[in-house]
């Protein structure tokens, strides 16, 4: 019989990371909640939203494999998620400028019939070079970091806002491969 995988999320850029691993997988985006409990943390959040995530998809398709993952960035313990409007790209670039922010992506695999089979945060220290008001202004005009969290993509021109990544360059991205990959292998749906 097939495994089938299905990816829930629309993000184009998760997809073309799974892709890179050479597993085939169907789309089907999840909507759910995505704003964070009161006094949530930001590795608790990304968690329990991959886990929501899966759910949501699973009960759409319940005899395939599901994979989920949500991202956000956290900078002295303030979450950034994607800019909600006019002016938030820019408040949120400010923000990261000359200092280190931390990129957390929460995954979920889980079996047919909806049992978790792996699930994990991922973490990646980024540190932005110094940016004065014009970079920033420059940048917000490409909006490529539009419907990104942090309002940047590290992937694109967003490259040249960082200093340092220490960790999963594809974390940054959004779905951190040497984990998911792993957790694919284990369960018979990449093969190696």
């Amino acid at each position: 019989m097939r495994r089938v995988l299905v990816l829930a999320s629309g993000s184009p850029r998760r997809q073309q990371l799974l892709a890179w691993l050479g597993v085939s997988y169907d789309v089907l985006p999840a909507e759910v909640d995505e704003r964070p409990l009161p006094g949530e943390a930001a590795v608790d959040l990304v968690l329990r939203l991959a886990h929501a995530k899966a759910a949501a998809v699973v009960a759409r398709r319940p005899s395939d494999w599901v994979l989920a993952a949500d991202t956000i960035v956290e900078v002295d313990g303030v979450m950034l998620g994607k800019p909600a409007r006019g002016g938030d790209a820019a408040r949120m670039l400010a923000q990261l400028a000359g200092r280190e922010h931390r990129v957390a992506t929460g995954f979920a695999l889980v079996q047919p019939g909806g049992a978790v089979h792996a699930a994990n945060v991922v973490l990646t220290r980024v540190r932005f070079r110094r940016l004065d008001v014009r970079a920033i202004e420059r940048y917000v005009a490409t909006r490529e970091g539009d419907d990104k969290a942090g309002a940047y993509a590290v992937q694109g021109l967003g490259a040249g806002l960082i200093e340092r990544i220490d960790g999963s360059f594809t974390n940054v991205i959004g779905l951190p491969l040497i984990e998911v990959g792993r957790a694919l292998e284990e369960a018979g749906l990449l093969a190696r």
